[in-house]
C-alpha cells in the first residue's frame, strides 16, 4: 500500500517526532508548517514543496545560522525541529 506522497509529507514527518508536534519554519522565505521533532533535509524539502514553495528536490538546503553564516543540509542530515529556524533552497547549478 504505496500511499507516500508529497501530499502524505506531514503525516510521514510526524513518524520521526513520536507525535503530533507541529512547528513553523521558513524556506525561501515563506512558512512551512513540519510535524515531529526532527526531519531530514529531504523532507524539508518535500514539505516545502508540498505547501507551495517554488523549489525542486534537487535543490541544495541550507540552514540559515543566527550568526550570520549558514551550513548545508544534506537530504540524509537529520534537523532537530524548533519554531523560526530559517532555511535557503537554491538550485545546485545557480553559483551565486
Amino acid at each position: 500500500m504505496e500511499t507516500k506522497g508529497r501530499f502524505h509529507e506531514a503525516e510521514h514527518l510526524g513518524e520521526h517526532g513520536g507525535g503530533k508536534h507541529t512547528v513553523e519554519v521558513t524556506v525561501n522565505e515563506q512558512a512551512v508548517k513540519l510535524q515531529g521533532k526532527t526531519a531530514t533535509g529531504a523532507e524539508i524539502k518535500s514539505a516545502a514543496i508540498a505547501q507551495g514553495v517554488a523549489i525542486q528536490q534537487n535543490f541544495v538546503l541550507q540552514e540559515e545560522l543566527a550568526n550570520g553564516t549558514s551550513r548545508i543540509i544534506g537530504d540524509n542530515d537529520e534537523v532537530h525541529l524548533r519554531e523560526h529556524l530559517r532555511f535557503t533552497a537554491i538550485a545546485p547549478d545557480d553559483n551565486s
